[in-house]
């Protein structure tokens, strides 16, 4: 009896927990496309800098509600200074891509992420990475490129950007799993808006634009932009806190669903057979490598079980 309580509680959490993912995939999906209308009406580093102070706002008050330290010293340690500069290319470069290209490509593109965090932690980290997962980052790899499309005659070399864009949070996802526990999710959500004003700053000085009063329409849609990329950031840290993370997680590739369909109906943009078959490659590999690593991680506990020290 005691025990099927446990397995009907763990289900719970995973359903609450997977529904969370869910929701905060939907609204990342949102914030993107709102971005993308915004800056089809303001340059794009004007869009960086009021994104990135709305947001910043918005996580310095839920972090001084809860009365947490948003200046605190371990800010400035090294493993953050790298997750800065890791963020700083990210944002940078998706936000671009999210202007300049289409949405469903550059969303399709950002569901390599997980594969390449694997891959970084097997080269940075020193994490056991078997035969099967090689393969997997390796197939995860071909379907970026058949998203890319490198060798037709509809590639552009601005769709880099959403590669170099989902390189940079992969980088910051790696150098998030040393950063300093004692850094809530506000004040990491606080410098990370933070660090999408100082790319805005940055990228002043290339694109050198002659900044306008947003319209109308365009405050609301960089408002409704901060509204959705808070409710996304507080969703994600709901699912990752409530349902075991190897079920929670693949639920990550939803994102790719709602920005496909955002793409296709707001933007008017066109899907094709490729399109769908590098969506489906990137997606089938990243969850093979999920699985596996979940399986591999149950094996060694069940191992350490038998075999205790």
């Amino acid at each position: 009896m005691p025990f099927r309580f446990l397995k009907s509680a763990v289900l719970s959490s995973n359903v609450a927990g997977s529904l969370w993912m869910i929701a905060a995939m939907a609204a990342f999906a949102l914030e993107d496309a709102l971005v993308k209308q915004a800056a089809s009406g303001l340059p794009v580093s004007e869009v960086l800098i009021l994104f990135g102070l709305g947001g910043a706002v918005a996580f310095w008050a839920l972090a001084a509600i809860k009365r947490e330290t948003v200046f605190h010293r371990d800010v400035l340690s090294p493993v953050m200074k790298i997750r800065f500069a890791f963020e700083l290319v990210g944002r940078l470069f998706y936000i671009l891509a999210l202007a300049l290209t289409p949405l469903s490509s550059t969303t399709a593109i950002l569901q390599a992420t997980p594969i390449f965090v694997v891959l970084g932690a097997a080269l940075f980290f020193g994490e056991t990475v078997g035969w099967r997962r090689w393969t997997a980052i390796l197939i995860g790899l071909v379907g970026v490129l058949i998203v890319l499309r490198p060798a037709g005659d509809s590639f552009s070399l601005l769709s880099l950007l959403a590669v170099v864009g989902m390189l940079g949070f992969s980088g910051r996802d790696l150098a998030s799993r040393a950063a300093p526990v004692t850094l809530s999710t506000n004040v990491l959500g606080f410098y990370g808006f933070l660090t999408i004003v100082i790319a805005g700053l940055a990228f002043v000085l290339w694109e050198q634009p002659a900044f306008a009063l947003p319209g109308q329409e365009t405050l609301l849609a960089l408002l409704a932009a901060v509204a959705f990329g808070v409710v996304a950031y507080s969703a994600l840290m709901k699912a990752m806190r409530t349902g075991e993370v190897s079920t929670v997680t693949p639920f990550r590739y939803t994102r790719l669903l709602f920005g496909v369909l955002l793409g296709v109906v707001w933007f008017g943009e066109g899907i094709d057979a490729q399109m769908l078959t590098g969506c489906a490659v990137i997606v089938g590999s990243g969850l093979f490598i999920l699985w596996r690593g979940a399986k591999v991680q149950s094996g060694s506990s069940d191992r350490a079980k038998d075999n205790p020290a």
